[in-house]
Parts: structure tokens; C-alpha cells; sequence
């Protein structure tokens, strides 16, 4: 499979040109160039008059329909299988454990556990498992605000995770950081970026980084990949235009992954933007833009490879747009009132995890009995992980300004090499908490 400079329209979800691309038949023109596409799950039309644009003759940016190249890595595989045995084991452990990490941390949190905005990832495990699961130790990823399961697909321990989100000192950024702000040098995980479209430029940065030391510093063994995560709300902001064009000016070999789940916090994507297709803006900067079923992890993983190893050729950025859901509230305080229950019970039935083990299943690749045997094991681990949590100790007040200046001694360290906040007269004056 390939992004070729085709200009085949990525087919819309969930609609009559969306199913009849999964058959084996061929797709009708006028499904594909339909003047009002339903999109992105919703009963709702695109404003009328609405017309796929004409590809520009002088920039020819690969766009490509995913379920097609789906297909085609069908016909082109002697077995017919997307996955081995071996992958497909590894894609259920690692959304079972996401799964069930933030299920987790919604018990810890009403238990008073974890403290502030905690975003939970269930829904779009697919997304992350399909990605970063096929990158390198050396690969940069860098998330939002829902960052606790990519940390995890990365390598991150559950242990770490946890305790990071208990505040303690065991915690990845050693209880600093907290639930938007996981951070790990050792796995390349760059943030966790509390505000929407800050870490954009980081991931550009980072993608810059790798480029430079190839063709500049000649470290020929130099061919990282950075993964850049962020939602369809994100796509509205200045960040990420900008970041699109220098990614796109400089060929960097960075991924933009829009984890589009239809929502920004209580604002429905349709009603956001001019154009919900936000995979065309690829193209408008001349990269290539994709659209893909973000509940399935195997047609995620598909174009992952490809984008991903197109970067890692030196032949540029890719922006994929994928089509997901997350079952829970905007964050654990959200009562999520605001989504249609039917729309809600659309996407549980096309839970990401239950499609994998259906097929798993149907091509003989695992029994229930091994699939049980992980799931145990994922028990396990999160319970050595609120155990481990619940024990370590708090960060020291001392902790409090490290990382905080570049001159410590300026503010944070007194006179006497001792920090300011460890006098007892630091506090005076302000409410004790």
C-alpha cells in the first residue's frame, strides 16, 4: 500500500459509499462525488452545493481512500491477513490494558484519589495502538490532554503512570506533572500538552530535530519519526496551520494524527468548523491527507505504516485524519449531557476492542481462553499499579521549585543554599492547605 498522487476522494464513514467500499463491490462514481456526503456518523448533510475540489494540477498531494488500500493489502497477502498472530496478541494487550487503565482511574478518581481534570481515553484505543505500537524506542510522540493511554502504547510502565496521576514522587514526572502532563525522556514521550495546539509546534520541533542531525550532523542512522496526537478542535487553531506548512516547506518526518471523536469538550464538530473534512487540509499544503475508520485498529494500523514509513524515507509529513469516539464525558467532572444517546450507542456498538477480537476469532489467530489469559494479566498489573500508587511517598516541599527556573538561586534557593520554600516563614500570610 501507497499514498500514490491518485485522486481518489477518502470515502465517507458510516454511509451507503463506506459500506459498499468494505464489499467487494465496486464503489459507484456518483457515492464518492455525492454533492451532500453525510459525514462522521451524523444524519445531518454537508451545507448543499458543497463539491469535492478539483486537484490542483501543479501539486499533486496523495490522497488515498483507506478502506481501498485496505483491500488492497488483502489481495497482495498470500494468507490474507492483515496481522500475524503475534501482532494481533500485542494490539489486544495493549487496548485491553488502556481500556482498563482508565476505567481504573475513573474508580481512583471518585475515590478521591487523583485530583483536578482527568480526561479518559476510552473508545479511542484504536487510534493509539494502531500508531505508536509501530514505532521505534527512538520514535517522539508527543499527546494532549488524553495522554495516559498514548504514554502507555509507548512503553511508559503502568506503575509510572499511575503514580503520576496519584501525585507521588514514583510518578514520570515524579508527581509534577499530572494526568494533562506525562512526560518521559527514557520512552521519548514529549507531553502531555494541557492546552489545545501547544504541543503541535513541539512535535514540528522535534521532527526538525531528527531531520537535522541526518542531513546536517550526518548521523545516518538518524531516521526518527515523531507522532504528533491531537483533536478535531485543534484543527481550528493557528498552531496547527502554520505547523502544516513548515512540516510540509521543510519534508519533516512527522505524522499528524487528528484523533477526531466528533466532539470539543461540548461543541459538536459539525457545527465548528466550515469544513468537518479536516483531512483535506493536507493537501491544501501539499502533503498527503488521509481519512480513516478510527474504531478500527487494523485499518488505522494500515495507514500508519504507510505515513510512518514514508517519513522515515525522508519523503515528508502526512496528515490522517481518523474517525473516532470516545465513550465517556469531555473529562471525569463532564456529566456528558450534551451528545445524543442514540449517537453514543451508534459508536459502543462499533467498539474498537470487541471488532478486533471478532477478528482475531474468525481468522483462528488466538483462543478465548488466551485472550482470557491477558485480560488477567492486565488485571494484574493495574492492580500492582494502584497498589504501588497508593504507597509511594509524596513529592518533598522541596521538589516544589526544581524545574521552575533556569536560576534557582535567583528565587527558589536563599542566601544560605537552602530553598526558600523550606523556611517556615514561606508560607506566612497565606491560607494554609
Amino acid at each position: 500500500m501507497s499514498f500514490s498522487a491518485a485522486t481518489t476522494q477518502p470515502l465517507r464513514l458510516n454511509t451507503t459509499a463506506g459500506a459498499a467500499a468494505r464489499s467487494n463491490d465496486k464503489v459507484p462514481s456518483s457515492l464518492l462525488m455525492s454533492k451532500t456526503p453525510s459525514f462522521l456518523g451524523s444524519t445531518r448533510k454537508l451545507r448543499p452545493g458543497c463539491v469535492a475540489a478539483k486537484p490542483n494540477a501543479q501539486r499533486r498531494s496523495a490522497v488515498v481512500s483507506v478502506s481501498e488500500a485496505v483491500k488492497e493489502k488483502k489481495a497482495s497477502a498470500s494468507t490474507n491477513l492483515l496481522i500475524t498472530r503475534e501482532e494481533g496478541l500485542e494490539l489486544y494487550e495493549d487496548m485491553v490494558l488502556g481500556r482498563a487503565f482508565e476505567d481504573m482511574c475513573a474508580q481512583m478518581y471518585y475515590r478521591g484519589k487523583m485530583f483536578g481534570f482527568v480526561h479518559l481515553y476510552n473508545g479511542q484505543e484504536a487510534v493509539s495502538t494502531g500508531f505508536i505500537k509501530l514505532t521505534k524506542q527512538e520514535d517522539t510522540v508527543v499527546s494532549t490532554y488524553r495522554d495516559h493511554v498514548h504514554s502507555l502504547s509507548k512503553g511508559v510502565p503502568a506503575r509510572e503512570v499511575m503514580s503520576e496521576l496519584f501525585g507521588k514522587a514514583t510518578g514520570c514526572c515524579r508527581g509534577q506533572g499530572g494526568s494533562m502532563h506525562m512526560f518521559s525522556k527514557a520512552h521519548n514521550l514529549i507531553g502531555g500538552f494541557a492546552f489545545i495546539g501547544e504541543g503541535i509546534p513541539v512535535a514540528t520541533g522535534a521532527a526538525f530535530s531528527s531531520k537535522y542531525r541526518r542531513e546536517v550532523l550526518k548521523q545516518a542512522d538518524c531516521d526518527h519519526v515523531t507522532l504528533a496526537f491531537f483533536g478535531d478542535g485543534t484543527a481550528n487553531n493557528g498552531q496547527f496551520f502554520e505547523c502544516l506548512n513548515m512540516a510540509a516547506l521543510w519534508k519533516l518526518p512527522i505524522v499528524f494524527v487528528v484523533e477526531n471523536n466528533l466532539w470539543a469538550i461540548g461543541m459538536s464538530h459539525l457545527r465548528a468548523t466550515s469544513d468537518p473534512e479536516i483531512w483535506k487540509k493536507g493537501p491544501a499544503f501539499g502533503m498527503p491527507g488521509v481519512h480513516v475508520d478510527g474504531m478500527d485498529v487494523l485499518k488505522v494500523r494500515e495507514v500508519a505504516k504507510e505515513a510512518i514509513g514514508r517519513a522515515r524515507r525522508g519523503e515528508g509529513p502526512t496528515l490522517v485524519e481518523c474517525e473516532t469516539y470516545r465513550f465517556r464525558g469531555h473529562s471525569l467532572a463532564d456529566p456528558d449531557e450534551l451528545r445524543d444517546p442514540a449517537e453514543k450507542a451508534h459508536y459502543a456498538a462499533r467498539d474498537p476492542i470487541t471488532a478486533l477480537k471478532k477478528y482475531i476469532f474468525e481468522h483462528n489467530l488466538a483462543s478465548e481462553q488466551e485472550l482470557k489469559a491477558i485480560d488477567k494479566k492486565i488485571d494484574e498489573v493495574l492492580e500492582d499499579a494502584v497498589e504501588f500508587a497508593d504507597e509511594s511517598p509524596l513529592p518533598p516541599r522541596s521538589q516544589l521549585l526544581e524545574n521552575v527556573f533556569a536560576d534557582p538561586k535567583g528565587f527558589g534557593i536563599g542566601p544560605d543554599g537552602r530553598y526558600r520554600c523550606e523556611d517556615p516563614k514561606f508560607t506566612q500570610g497565606t491560607a494554609k492547605v
